[in-house]
């Protein structure tokens, strides 16, 4: 940058000035004493969210669930509405859907399968954008057509899947609630048998054959 000759003139005097005071005495200049080290307080850590366990029992073995009632209110309470009322004992997890033997993962997918007498009115559509939760192994989320229509079916990742995270261009699916106990329940009813004919277009091939039955649905203690 150019500076004007009128403030460079008036600078470079200052810029001297402390040589020139100390040349003509002996009293060396005054101490500045160093300001006092201040400790800065640890940030306190951030309580965690709390979620609800359930319990679902079924014909190969119990999983207990953490449904995140705070990060994702609107998909939580549907889901315990869900086991409250009952409507998801004598149900199934129906479909094992597999990547090819060059990417490990999938899910499986499991609920009401639509049945009239059982659904209730869909639920307002949670991206992972606004929770801040991700598809990742264990994570559950509800099966749709589109966001908004999702009422009393749902999947477990098995491995992660964070394609189905929302991002700027796609809404993705509701992630609600993770698996903490039983995931070795889960690995079995993906690798359970599937119908190589049953199922409906990208569903053919992926229906398990028999179903896992989900003998009840029930809420357990929270710690």
């Amino acid at each position: 940058m150019r500076f004007p000759r009128s403030i460079l003139a008036i600078a470079a005097p200052a810029i001297l000035l402390p040589t020139a005071l100390h040349a003509q005495g002996d009293t060396a200049p005054p101490q500045v004493a160093a300001p006092p080290e201040m400790s800065i307080p640890a940030e306190a850590p951030k309580p965690t969210p709390r979620t609800v366990p359930v319990v679902l029992t079924t014909s190969l073995g119990a999983v207990t669930i953490a449904v995140e009632v705070e990060r994702a209110p609107l998909t939580a309470a549907n889901f315990l509405r869900y086991v409250d009322e009952k409507r998801l004992d004598g149900t199934a997890f129906y479909r094992s859907f597999k990547y090819d033997d060059e990417q490990f993962g999938g899910f499986i997918q499991g609920g009401t399968q639509n049945d009239p007498k059982r659904i209730l009115a869909p639920v307002p559509h949670e991206p992972t954008s606004q929770t801040g939760l991700s598809h990742t192994d264990g994570v559950i989320s509800m099966a749709q057509a589109a966001p908004g229509t999702a009422t009393g079916d749902f999947f477990i990742m098995v491995g992660d899947q964070k394609g189905f995270d929302a991002t700027a261009d796609t809404p993705g699916y509701a992630a609600f609630a993770r698996v903490i106990g039983g995931m070795d329940v889960i690995r079995a009813i993906w690798n359970a048998p599937r119908s190589p004919t049953k199922g409906e277009g990208i569903m053919k091939g992926q229906m398990l054959e028999p179903q896992v039955k989900i003998v009840t649905a029930r809420r357990a203690p929270e710690s």
